[in-house]
């Protein structure tokens, strides 16, 4: 009883129910949350130094840094090729499933 529960809720579970491009597409957003969160940690700080005239050179230089791993660069660039495709997907459930793990990983970063 307890297996044909499991099973029934992994079947039904939102996860399943999107394209293999989105499965595909949420799980590196997921790799990639404290990448992004990073960075727009920096460009809010890099806003607020604009506005206050300081230096922006040591943040420029992190966020530089950041862009230059090769394991984000690989999978921004993936992301990149992703998401044309789920644009023009046909899958109503697609764009909908990463807008909620986008919004979600929003609120968990700050």
């Amino acid at each position: 009883m307890k297996r044909i529960f499991l099973v029934t809720w992994l079947l039904s579970s939102p996860a399943w129910s999107v394209s293999p491009e989105a499965r595909e597409f949420i799980a590196i957003t997921k790799q990639l949350e404290p990448v992004q969160c990073e960075k727009r940690k920096l460009r809010r700080e890099l806003a607020l130094a604009e506005i206050e005239r300081r230096d922006t050179k040591a943040l420029r230089e992190q966020f530089a840094r950041i862009d230059r791993d090769p394991q984000t660069a690989r999978l921004e660039k993936r992301l990149a090729e992703l998401e044309p495709r789920l644009a023009k997907s046909s899958d109503p459930e697609d764009l909908a499933a990463i807008s909620r793990q986008s919004r979600e990983a929003f609120y968990r970063c700050d």
